[in-house]
């Protein structure tokens, strides 16, 4: 987060705001554009378990086409 420079609310507004797609039963990918930032899309790929476990948060995101 500190070298893409998103903030904690940047993350928690992506986690309770994002547009979610599932890779899986159990991986999915979020992002939502931020207005006041101009590199794209932030995402974060995370696993759903018992919780919810963010394991990145990236910028320049562009969904895959399927």
């Amino acid at each position: 987060m500190a070298a893409r420079n998103i903030s904690d609310d940047e993350l928690i507004e992506l986690i309770e705001a994002g547009m979610v797609k599932h890779k899986d039963a159990v991986r999915v990918w979020v992002a939502k554009h931020f207005v006041n930032r101009q590199d794209n899309l932030l995402w974060f790929a995370a696993v759903l378990e018992d919780k919810m476990v963010v394991k990145t948060v990236m910028h320049h995101f562009e969904w895959e086409e399927k």
